[in-house]
């Protein structure tokens, strides 16, 4: 109960005495903390410097058997999630360096994975190697095609539903090239999605490609390289050289040949207008092939009124990957907790 000056004034003098006697009375002394001050200071500063790896969540490795071909799906899983989401990686690279990057030493950032930061934020996550990336073999052609990558990601959506029979449908994610790949699933498929997130979208609304050559050839299997590896890093300063030389490292190690496309006519039936989904277009602020643009044609042609566009400021191709990741990430679960 608060007490006013005036009515202090008017307590009984024995609840004075008793107030003045306990004032008097020696206290115990406080007991000694658990953890010495010290330790836990140590302890602090580890945790957020550089979180030990036991502590990020674990990957989970499965195959979905898709018309007899197996397809590599990689997971991590929230304790209580409150949505799912799969992500689509790009034209050279597979899921874990794009997604699951690991990054030893102290970095500027906690972690550059982006399943982990997901996870994070209540969010399971699953994450495709399409057909001849990462721990999925190519086919007997040796190519992929559009139809081909759109038919497997299909069925990996259904997979990972049936994963999640009380959840709504899984929010899909593609980058790069995986954005043209999830624009079109959504397009064909979209009982088998909640939400879409086109992020460093590399085409022009229209934009047509010439036919396979004739006859066609071999598929090259051309090595890949270091360079390659590096060249969407391009902001000074986005990103360590750590984090730089990781990636390299897991690129090379998990896609060491180039996977082969052919039939890019295919391409041709992408069309904004045909997306009823509700859409998130973002991407970096200088990413090269994500030309503002072009991302604003986009937007302006999707044909769901739930749509948003953000841009990463100070990000280029791989902002997920960089230091302002977490904007990236910011971004995405803002769009997946929006009011309904």
């Amino acid at each position: 109960m608060l007490l006013t000056a005036r009515s202090s004034r008017r307590l009984p003098a024995v609840t004075l005495a008793l107030a003045l006697l306990g004032a008097c009375v020696p206290k115990d002394p406080a007991p000694a903390p658990a953890i010495p001050p010290a330790a836990a200071a140590t302890e602090a500063e580890h945790t957020a410097a550089s979180p030990p790896a036991q502590l990020a969540p674990p990957l989970t490795r499965s195959q979905v058997d898709v018309e007899g071909h197996p397809i590599t799906v990689w997971s991590k899983h929230a304790e209580r999630p409150w949505g799912v989401v799969v992500l689509v990686h790009g034209r050279t690279w597979s899921a874990r360096p794009d997604f699951d990057l690991r990054v030893e030493g102290i970095d500027t950032v906690p972690t550059r994975s982006l399943m982990d930061m997901l996870v994070a934020e209540g969010l399971t996550v699953y994450a495709i190697d399409q057909r001849g990336y990462g721990d999925t073999p190519r086919d007997d052609t040796g190519w992929l095609t559009t139809e081909r990558a759109v038919a497997d990601l299909a069925a990996v959506l259904q997979w990972v539903r049936s994963k999640h029979p009380g959840q709504p449908p899984p929010a899909l994610l593609g980058w790069s090239l995986g954005s043209l790949i999830s624009q079109l699933t959504a397009q064909q498929h979209p009982d088998l999605l909640s939400t879409l997130i086109l992020y460093g979208y590399p085409r022009r609304p229209g934009q047509e490609y010439p036919p396979d050559p004739v006859p066609l050839p071999p598929p090259a299997m051309a090595a890949t390289t270091a360079e390659a590896a590096a060249e969407d890093f391009i902001i000074p300063g986005s990103i360590s050289q750590a984090g730089i030389d990781a990636f390299v490292k897991a690129a090379l190690a998990a896609d060491p040949v180039r996977m082969d496309w052919r039939a890019n006519e295919q391409w041709a039936a992408l069309d904004p207008t045909a997306v009823h989904t509700p859409t998130l277009v973002i991407h970096g602020e200088r990413d090269p092939y994500a030309p503002v643009a072009n991302q604003a044609e986009l937007f302006s042609l999707l044909g769901t009124p739930d749509r948003a566009w953000v841009i990463v400021a100070n990000g280029d191709h791989a902002a997920h990957l960089e230091d302002n990741g977490s904007r990236f990430v910011h971004a995405v679960v803002q769009f997946l907790r929006r009011p309904r």
